[in-house]
């Protein structure tokens, strides 16, 4: 595990390269040229109806007992040994533990990992993608461990190249691997009792497709009483004209739940003047430009929305070591406030490893960064949701 953990940081900047507002503005042309493919778009073959109840399909599934990467956990800052979902920053989880119809339902889906330019899209076994959502997996998925089970669909994503390109085979890349997502939730709901609350959670082109599952499954139907949180994390989400058409509300306190959480992580000085030039040329759900219009930023230390919370209320940061052979928990080491324009500032660099990007831009590192926090988030929503 140590060793996979030293490959997650060594591919985490791959995931800088799955947000169209982020990578689009980094050299364009020299990235198009390396990533973006320069054949035709070939339409999938739609998959079978009921594929996913081959358990081959999910990276993570409650039946997947040995080697499902949601379940990995990292060490102890103080002990030096594996955490254990007993125990979370000093409390005993077995007297909140979340049994039956209480656990939830989670369903997770992992960021951009295919990099071919061969492809539009990533074709199912494609072992170097796959091994390295696996590796995703592990450091945000598993975030959410304690309270329920992790469903995470292997899916046909875009290839990075479609994010960097103004082709329309770049939408049609994107719009092909949500069908495959959206399949995936439809099984996932199928599958899931009636009376299970449900959690949605994803980074990067992740989040993107899940806005488009509340759009398109939960806004205006029952599904959306069921929803505890979505954590559409490392996704612009604009208040104004993406909220409404989502179906839930902004999570505005800790303890709320049926809401939605989104940030965007910057140390300080942060950039991201190019990022707004990017995101104010889109259209939002609402069929109105986003233009002007403020990102949702939720600190997810504090578990609210555009608020400051100091580095000691930190739970814990994934943090690897000086060898990057595996990583620690590490207390009270990251701030985080939100600022005017709806990003997540964390106050000076950090030393996070290699892969901040241009700007202070710290998007590689949105779960790592309050990976505690987010355990302790959810955990809280999840009481709050049943005891309502």
């Amino acid at each position: 595990m140590a060793r996979k953990f030293l490959y997650l940081v060594a591919t985490l900047i791959i995931l800088f390269i799955a947000g169209a507002f982020i990578l689009r503005i980094y050299g364009e042309d020299l990235a198009e040229v390396v990533f973006v493919p320069s054949i035709e778009f070939q339409p999938q073959k739609v998959l079978e109806d009921n594929v996913y109840a081959d358990i081959s399909m999910w990276y993570a599934h409650p039946n997947i007992k040995k080697g499902n990467p949601a379940l990995w956990l990292p060490k102890d800052e103080e002990t030096g040994a594996p955490a254990s979902n007993d125990t979370q920053d000093g409390v005993k989880l077995k007297k909140l533990a979340f049994n039956g119809n209480q656990r939830a339902a989670i369903f997770f889906v992992h960021p951009t990992s295919f990099i071919n330019k061969e492809k539009w899209n990533a074709p199912l076994g494609h072992k170097e993608s796959e091994d390295r959502a696996k590796i995703f997996l592990r450091g945000q998925a598993s975030a959410f461990n304690h309270v329920g089970d992790v469903w995470a669909p292997r899916y046909r994503q875009a290839t990075l190249g479609a994010f960097l390109t103004d082709k329309i085979e770049g939408q049609q890349a994107l719009d092909a691997a949500y069908q495959d997502v959206l399949q995936a939730f439809d099984y996932f709901i199928r599958e899931t009792p009636d009376d299970r609350p449900i959690i949605l959670a994803g980074h990067s082109q992740g989040s993107l497709h899940l806005t488009n599952v509340l759009k398109d499954r939960i806004a205006g139907t029952p599904l959306a009483n069921r929803i505890v949180a979505a954590y559409i994390v490392g996704w612009p989400v604009s208040v104004e004209a993406d909220v409404p058409a989502l179906g839930i509300d902004v999570c505005e306190e800790a303890d709320q739940y049926n809401c939605l959480l989104s940030w965007e992580s910057f140390a300080e000085p942060a950039d991201y003047g190019r990022i707004i030039d990017a995101y104010n040329t889109t259209i939002g759900f609402n069929g109105e430009p986003r233009k002007d219009t403020k990102l949702l930023c939720t600190n997810p230390v504090n578990g609210d929305i555009n608020s400051a919370s100091s580095a000691e209320q930190n739970l814990g940061t994934l943090v690897p070591n000086g060898d990057l052979s595996d990583a620690q928990l590490i207390k009270g080491a990251i701030p985080a406030r939100c600022d005017d324009q709806g990003f997540l500032l964390i106050g000076d660099p950090p030393e996070m490893g290699p892969y901040t990007l241009p700007g202070n831009n710290y998007h590689v590192y949105d779960y790592s960064l309050f990976w505690s926090n987010i355990r302790a988030d959810v955990m809280k929503r999840m009481s709050a949701f049943l005891a309502r």
